[in-house]
């Protein structure tokens, strides 16, 4: 039982720390504009665009970006924009 919770408990720590990112200026969480990403994060390694997604009833498109950040202590991190807006952040151990 004491494992099941200890698994459990990593992985919404897993969880959360996806949800945000710490950096120098502030923490970019999910929902932030991307001029305020940059403006606690700084500039990107790498930015990209890498798509287009459409609103709910197919009338508008909203560019879809991938910002990268790193190496951050080893780690990469992956940042996903819609419209402006920041919706995911990944990360990845580097090489």
């Amino acid at each position: 039982m004491r494992k099941l919770s200890l698994s459990i408990a990593l992985l919404l720590s897993a969880t959360a720390a996806e949800a945000s990112l710490r950096c120098d200026k502030g923490i970019a969480s999910k929902g932030d504009r991307s001029i305020e990403v940059q403006a606690k994060c700084g500039e990107a390694v790498s930015r990209s665009l890498v798509g287009y997604t459409q609103n709910a009833n197919g009338d508008q498109e909203f560019p879809i970006e991938e910002w990268v950040y790193g190496p951050r202590n080893g780690m990469y991190y992956y940042l996903t924009f819609q419209g402006g807006r920041l919706q995911r952040i990944d990360s990845k151990r580097g090489n």
